[in-house]
């Protein structure tokens, strides 16, 4: 029987710097490897960070020579040495290797150095997470997910889990996925949780829900997916002011705890974070859409009240703020039937629409809900939608209806603006695009 205080833990390699001095043994994989002479340098992973080990040939035996030297990119690695501190890089550490086993060789990596094309590189998806700027990605993804948690937890949210499977349309049925439901029924996959959590607000004040969304809509722009990650908040007794108020303070929050904990993943990523440290000290700018229309008129935009804002319109109202911008009050014409309009000027909806800096367009969309029965049973006859779908949702106006608030956002969209990242497809792990389900 081994005694217990024999029994070595093998530490992590982002915990190495707690372990200078110490001969321990990791397992990874082996990212990259440079040689010269009678030395080796090879930079391990293990999903927590990256070390260098380097294997000093006077100093082991044949046979973890050979095995430095025929390791390859991707190969499953055994090693064992002294964790000592960087030379060069105040606060990093290296591993004086003492021993190096190959668990398994990797033969042909298919992601080499060279430059490879999008579309090479999507169906290498489950492969290609493994670069280091996909892994960074996805640390200040979940890092984002946990703030998200945090944030309403500590304010007393509770989360509630809406269905992906519903009967009918929450904002149109242009871009619903339809299946199957019973040999009669058919059901949708669910392009917003926000229906479902009406209700629930009324049961416990303040909820959210956080799951998967699907919009098939037939759009390839690098700022829509097919199915993706959403944030919905939903507050009893909240209207417009609060709402807005409180979509600050949650970007705000978010961007803190990116900029505190993933400082690394952001260097590796190549992120100017100058162009993120705005967001915690200054207040949002906020907008009418009546005036965001007359400054994209004067910045020679053909658009006139009753349009539809695009990217490009988006981005130019954008344009000289180094925060977010909140566009509010959208005509009633091109918002969603359960927007509440505004009772001083009854054409528009009490709306948001914030809108990231530095070209990365909606990143939350809400409004105050319509409360009053009758005026939201107009509504849905107004856009022709079945009633008997909505019974429910009407139900919540006819007993002991309240003003609420919420809104929606889109984690992929929030991810990439943090990152810098260009295209939402390398903020999720395995994206659904148009033309696009493979792996």
């Amino acid at each position: 029987m081994t005694d217990a205080t024999e029994t070595q833990v093998s530490p992590s390699i982002a915990d190495l710097p707690n372990h200078v001095g110490e001969t321990v043994t990791l397992k990874g994989w082996l990212y990259n490897k440079r040689a010269g002479g009678k030395i080796r340098f090879l930079v391990l992973r293990d999903g927590s960070g990256y070390v260098q080990a380097i294997v000093y040939r006077p100093d082991v035996s044949d046979s973890v020579w050979e095995a430095a030297d025929l390791a390859t990119q991707e190969s499953t690695l055994e090693v064992t040495g002294v964790v000592r501190e960087h030379p060069k890089e105040k606060g990093k550490v290296e591993l004086a290797a003492s021993g190096v086993t190959i668990l398994d060789l990797c033969h042909d990596w298919p992601i080499t150095p060279k430059e490879h094309g999008v579309d090479f590189l999507m169906s290498q998806r489950h492969l290609w997470l493994r670069s280091a700027k996909q892994v960074a990605t996805l640390k200040v993804r979940s890092e984002v997910e946990s703030a998200i948690h945090d944030f309403f937890y500590t304010r007393g949210y509770t989360r509630t889990d809406s269905p992906i499977l519903t009967p009918a349309a929450c904002e149109g049925t242009s871009n619903l996925f339809e299946t199957q439901y019973t040999e009669e029924e058919k059901a949708y996959l669910s392009q917003s949780g926000q229906l479902y959590l009406e209700p629930v607000c009324a049961a416990l004040g303040k909820v959210y829900c956080f799951g998967p969304t699907f919009r098939a809509e037939k759009s390839k722009t690098r700022r829509h997916l097919r199915e993706f990650w959403m944030v919905e908040p939903e507050v009893a007794f909240l209207e417009i002011d609060g709402l807005m108020d409180l979509a600050e303070e949650f970007v705000k929050e978010l961007t803190g705890r990116v900029l505190d904990r993933r400082g690394e993943d952001l260097k590796r990523l190549e992120r100017d974070t100058s162009k993120l440290e705005p967001v915690l000290s200054k207040r949002f700018p906020r907008i009418s859409y009546r005036e965001a229309v007359e400054i994209l008129k004067g910045k020679g935009f053909p658009v006139t009240f009753g349009d539809d804002l695009g990217g490009d319109e988006e981005t130019a109202l954008t344009e000289g703020f180094d925060t977010p911008v909140m566009v509010t009050r959208y005509p009633v014409s091109i918002k969603a039937f359960y927007m509440q309009p505004d009772p001083q000027d009854p054409d528009v909806v009490l709306g948001l629409d914030m809108l990231a800096p530095e070209g990365y367009g909606e990143i939350i969309g809400g409004s105050q809900r319509i409360h009053d029965h009758d005026l939201l049973l107009s509504r849905i006859t107004q856009h022709a939608l079945p009633l008997e779908a909505f019974q429910w949702y009407l139900d919540v106006r006819k007993y002991g209806t309240f003003p609420h608030s919420g809104f929606g956002m889109g984690l992929e969209r929030f991810v990439a603006w943090m990152c810098g990242v260009p295209h939402l497809r390398e903020c999720i792990p395995y994206p659904r695009m148009l033309y696009r389900i493979y792996p």
